[in-house]
């Protein structure tokens, strides 16, 4: 009798357990993040200031996302989905590690090691719990996927308690290191009981070619090796902000390519062109709500460690541990709105893919109007309540709800078969400009401008919360148009 996990096949327990610590070491990362970048040196921090502080979160968050991509072709062409998840793994491991140690030039690697190994696990994880179900398996995998997202926000909600203790109150690099040891459980149980994952089967001439293209990504290694001690050395200096804006400029300037090459030269039908259009304005979409959204990293934990009342009694409680909220947000609300969308749909009144993207976005919005009151407070001379962030991080779990899973459907439906696998990296590549646009906006958190103007910490709040409403409305507005264009695609698919 083979080993079942709540009567699905025994291996999802070994990739729920393996990505529960794998997000674990990432969220118990982020939560330290961008507190210990802008914290003094003589306070075990590096003392770097908020603009320099949330370019370099921004362009962590935004490699993360953009390295899935390379990491899914590596999986394809190189390795397979299990040795790239294991490799991935080890990779994240010794980022860690590095990270334990105190010093400015480990701390960098160590970061940039995260990245590669987040981008090369994230995907192929994902995609073996998909290999565990026979094709016909339809209901049984999507309950499985249920499963495994749950075990994504336990460690995304156990994480900050942790880390965020040990790192706030005893020591930064502590709190680096017990991020690591999670992920070190989670490579240890994934070798123990990957025999119950299924196996691969490579054909002769696909071996063959792997081996040219693991000769081929050594070669690219080797090269970026290069350019990180170099990097690491000094004898290449590139400045955090002005990189992150280059980054910005290159993913925009890309993203236009592509898509008018879509447009105007791929030879697609008329159908499929419009489907193409309301995949861009989705993406537009998508940009906007992680900007909005991923300010929980960065300026919204900026305000929880310097402007928000942490006292419980005679204990302060880190700062970072609010980080858990939007986890836990997930885990109580997502059954509700999964069982929303479901008794809608049975009434034929279900929310069109544009109308619940608008939601997203509007959510969003709500919350920045929240965090505006919580700027107000502090420009009156007091500290915020915690409720303020709480509140805020809700909001934001609501409108995450609504735009993910919806838009990733979306793309799915609407794009042509042939340019299917690139318009869902395209769609990452959304979520990877959004996080670098939420990080350069923290430069509006300075402590030194807010100190001479904390109007300016309500008016970054401001701007958020009405130029993503303002989005938010645009899309609601224009929903009849995208929603004819997506039911004529999914009609002729």
């Amino acid at each position: 009798m083979n080993p079942t996990f709540f009567g699905h096949p025994r291996g999802l327990a070994t990739l729920f357990f393996t990505e529960m610590w794998e997000r674990f070491s990432y969220y118990g990362m982020r939560a330290l993040l961008m507190l210990f970048m802008i914290t003094s040196a003589a306070k075990g921090g590096l003392g770097l200031s908020e603009e320099t502080g949330g370019a370099i979160y921004g362009i962590y968050t935004m490699m993360v996302y953009m390295l899935a991509l390379p990491g899914g072709w590596i999986a394809d062409n190189v390795w397979g989905l299990r040795r790239s998840v294991f490799y991935g793994a080890c990779i994240i491991c010794s980022g860690h590690v590095l990270m334990a140690f105190p010093y400015m030039e480990t701390f960098f690697v160590g970061l940039l090691l995260i990245a590669v190994g987040t981008g090369l696990l994230k995907p192929n994880v994902s995609s073996l719990v998909g290999e565990l179900y026979a094709k016909e398996e339809n209901a049984k995998r999507d309950s499985g996927f249920s499963i495994f997202f749950m075990g994504i926000n336990i460690g995304a909600f156990v994480a900050p308690f942790i880390t965020g203790y040990f790192g706030e109150k005893v020591n930064w690099h502590y709190g680096f290191a017990l991020a690591g040891a999670g992920m070190l459980i989670g490579l240890v149980q994934y070798r123990m009981t990957e025999k119950y994952l299924p196996p691969e089967q490579i054909e002769p001439e696909a071996r063959e070619q792997r081996k040219k293209n693991a000769r081929r990504l050594g070669v690219a290694a080797w090269v970026v090796g290069l350019l990180v001690v170099a990097l690491v050395t000094r004898v290449l200096v590139i400045d955090p902000v002005w990189l992150a804006k280059a980054f910005v400029y290159i993913i925009v300037a890309c993203t236009i390519v592509y898509f008018g090459y879509l447009l105007f030269g791929a030879r697609l039908t008329k159908d499929e062109r419009n489907g193409v259009l309301a995949i861009l304005s989705f993406f537009a979409t998508s940009v906007i709500f992680y900007m909005g959204y991923e300010q929980q990293g960065s300026s919204l934990n900026l305000f929880a460690l310097r402007y928000t009342d942490l006292h419980i009694g005679n204990f302060e409680m880190p700062a970072s541990w609010l980080q858990a909220v939007p986890a836990v947000g997930v885990l109580i609300f997502a059954p509700f709105f999964a069982w929303l969308w479901l008794w809608l749909s049975k009434r034929n009144i279900d929310p069109a893919i544009p109308v619940k993207l608008s939601f997203g976005l509007l959510f969003i919005s709500a919350s920045f109007f929240v965090m505006t009151g919580a700027a107000l407070v502090v420009a009156h001379g007091q500290k915020a309540l915690p409720w303020w962030l709480i509140i805020t991080y809700v909001l934001n779990t609501f409108g995450e709800i609504c735009l993910y899973p919806v838009g990733l459907s979306a793309v799915k439906k609407l794009a042509p078969r042939k340019f299917a696998a690139q318009l869902m990296g395209v769609w990452f590549l959304s979520l990877a400009l959004g996080n670098l646009l939420a990080g350069l906006l923290t430069s509006n958190m300075s402590n030194e401008r807010v100190q001479q103007d904390p109007g300016v910490m309500v008016n970054l709040f401001l701007f958020l919360a009405i130029g993503v409403g303002f989005a938010g409305i645009t899309v609601f507005v224009l929903s009849k148009k995208l929603r004819f264009a997506s039911s004529r695609v999914v009609a002729e698919t």
